[in-house]
């Protein structure tokens, strides 16, 4: 007889492992997008290796979570209920099915000391890496571990390193809240108009004392993403000395960008001029979309396209506009 699959999952795997010897606690994770599956792949092929015994756990701890949103994945979609990725925080009172992963991941997260974050993205492009703020004690995002972060960030792969994620986020969710239309009651608006908006793995990691990188690995249904994941992930283990092989230099060539602008998609209507690619170049005045009314979305200097996403939802990020770090 077989069993009917409950609406909605009622737990989340993870997989642990405690070298012999002290040392650093890491946490890898997948599928925070449903749809992004290339970490969840890699990740499995290690866990194997792990237990057959062909990869040696030697110190510290590394925790994988293969599956971190199984609604999410289980539908085959980017999000279950909301995007697991926003708004990352314990919850008192949860309202959706991410709130009660986060209630779950959040203290696994506060267990770790590093974070790989593996995800991928919707068109094409190179993989690249996504880091946290410069050192500050500033009110947004105070960090202490710019160094390390930016080491790891090195190591895990792609020449190509992306900063500036939530001071951006949170001029744009400023923005969206400014021009808000919907009542103050509705869940959804709500979430994507909260100051907390863009806070996802990462940002929580470090607002814990701990530090963690968001590695793309590239468009999701390219093969070669997998095997992305995995290096990153045995560059890590070997860069933090969990297993004993050292890792390879980093890239000779490396390129820095600071995203600048996230740009919302306000209509169903809202077209781009073309099938952008994440880092196409644009110049300054160069149309990048039009919106439904027919106004040109251009470019405010010149600069990159990152994380044009087509099927965006209305009121939701729709692009990101990127420089290179002066």
């Amino acid at each position: 007889m077989t069993s009917t699959p409950t609406p909605h999952p009622t737990h989340l795997r993870s997989h642990t492992f405690h070298g012999l010897a002290p040392g650093p606690r890491l946490l890898v994770t997948g599928a925070v997008h449903g749809n992004e599956t290339c970490g969840t792949r890699a990740i499995t092929q290690l866990l194997e290796e792990i237990d057959s015994g062909q990869l040696g756990i030697e110190r510290g701890t590394v925790t994988f979570v293969p599956i971190t949103n199984p609604l999410a994945y289980r539908l085959k979609q980017r999000m279950g209920e909301r995007n697991l990725n926003r708004n990352m925080a314990p919850s008192a009172i949860p309202q959706d099915f991410e709130d009660r992963i986060a209630n779950v991941l959040c203290p696994l997260l506060d267990a770790h000391d590093v974070l790989l974050d593996l995800h991928s993205f919707h068109t094409g492009g190179a993989p690249f890496v996504m880091i946290g703020p410069q050192n500050n004690t500033g009110a947004l995002e105070p960090f202490g571990h710019a160094a390390e972060e930016m080491q790891l960030a090195l190591h895990t792969g792609p020449h190509r390193i992306v900063e500036g994620w939530l001071d951006t986020y949170a001029r744009g969710v400023k923005r969206r809240a400014e021009a808000a239309s919907t009542s103050a009651g509705d869940r959804k608006q709500a979430l994507v108009t909260d100051p907390n908006y863009g806070v996802g793995t990462t940002e929580y990691m470090r607002s814990r004392g701990g530090y963690g990188v968001t590695l793309e690995c590239g468009q999701h249904d390219d093969p070669a993403a997998v095997g992305v994941a995995r290096h990153a992930i045995l560059q890590t283990l070997g860069l933090l000395g969990l297993i004993a092989q050292a890792p390879s230099p980093e890239p000779a060539e490396r390129e820095i960008l600071r995203l600048v602008e996230v740009v919302d998609r306000d209509h169903a209507g809202d077209t781009f001029t073309r099938e952008w690619r994440s880092f196409d170049p644009v110049k300054r005045g160069e149309t990048i979309g039009t919106r439904h009314g027919g106004e040109p979305i251009t470019a405010p200097v010149d600069g990159f396209v990152v994380f044009p996403n087509p099927r965006s939802e209305a009121g939701q990020e729709w692009f990101y506009f990127a420089q290179r770090r002066a």
